[in-house]
């Protein structure tokens, strides 16, 4: 199918369920994925993470190198946006497609530009990270998310009635919109980055160790990502409300904290461990919020 008004030299791919029948070739890949981006269209670009039997599987990368050598059909230039990169599958038992696409990172057609996204960039296979540019995109702050929950469209599929439902969205949301798709998940971190800070205001150490210790290893370095930027959110209101009270000791210290924040989160790109990360963070901010 075709998208009308979607430019042929962009192209989106995401997570999408296992096609059925075989092998897909290129063709019904394209079939797949406009269908996919059709639907999301028709809810006003607003859609919730992908599920979990979604992927892109071997045939979407294969089908990603083959358009990638392809000229562009209208612009000098094509682009290829890949959501959710870290859901790439490696191998499904042949490797041939996954090092086409390496190659392809590595050495990309002099008119293409590649760009992944992703949430849990700790996840990424380390074959891709090393052929890559981490860009960490900033949350967004108060005015610019009233702004998107003014916007009609997400009014409509969220509900925004009034000035109340709207400052507890911007809360839930923790500066990235997002995440009201998701909104139990963002609530989740909420509640695991107020035990970080709990933990820095305890005076005994045994405390900051348990919930370092708590933390998982495996499989679970997108929820601690997140845990971080419920912190950031968190310590931003501490230092925020000092401020505002005239408190300057505890309002620069959480200021501190956050750039603590900012350097642990850049660590969790080199896929250090959760628990060395929570034990080195909470020790280091403890000082600064105590």
């Amino acid at each position: 199918m075709t998208l009308e008004g979607y430019h042929p030299d962009l192209h989106w791919y995401f997570p999408r369920p296992r096609l059925k029948g075989g092998d897909p070739d290129i063709d019904d890949i394209r079939e797949d994925i406009a269908d996919g981006i059709a639907d999301r269209l028709k809810r006003g670009g607003l859609y919730e993470p992908s599920a979990g039997d979604e992927a892109l599987f071997v045939a979407t990368v294969r089908a990603i190198v083959q358009i990638a050598v392809m000229s562009p059909a209208l612009a000098r230039r094509k682009v290829f946006v890949i959501g959710d990169a870290e859901r790439m599958v490696a191998q499904e038992g042949s490797d041939q497609a996954a090092n086409a696409f390496l190659k392809l990172l590595e050495e990309p057609p002099a008119d293409t530009t590649i760009v992944l996204t992703s949430s849990e960039p700790g996840a990424l296979l380390p074959t891709v990270r090393s052929r890559v540019v981490g860009i960490r995109i900033p949350p967004l702050d108060r005015y610019d998310m009233a702004a998107f929950l003014a916007d009609p469209v997400v009014k409509k599929q969220l509900d925004v009635s009034d000035q109340r439902t709207r400052d507890t969205l911007i809360e839930v949301a923790g500066a990235a919109p997002g995440r009201l798709m998701d909104s139990d998940a963002w609530r989740a971190a909420l509640a695991e980055a107020k035990r970080f800070l709990d933990a820095a205001l305890a005076p005994e150490r045994g405390q900051r160790m348990r919930v370092a210790l708590s933390q998982s290893g495996a499989g679970a370095r997108g929820r601690f990502s997140d845990t971080l930027d419920a912190l950031t959110v968190l310590l931003h209101d501490r230092s925020r409300e000092a401020a505002r009270t005239g408190n300057t000791r505890v309002a620069g210290g959480a200021a501190r904290a956050v750039e603590i924040v900012e350097e642990i989160k850049e660590q969790t790109l080199r896929n250090v461990n959760p628990q060395l990360l929570t034990a080195s963070l909470l020790r280091r901010i403890s000082p600064l919020v105590a």
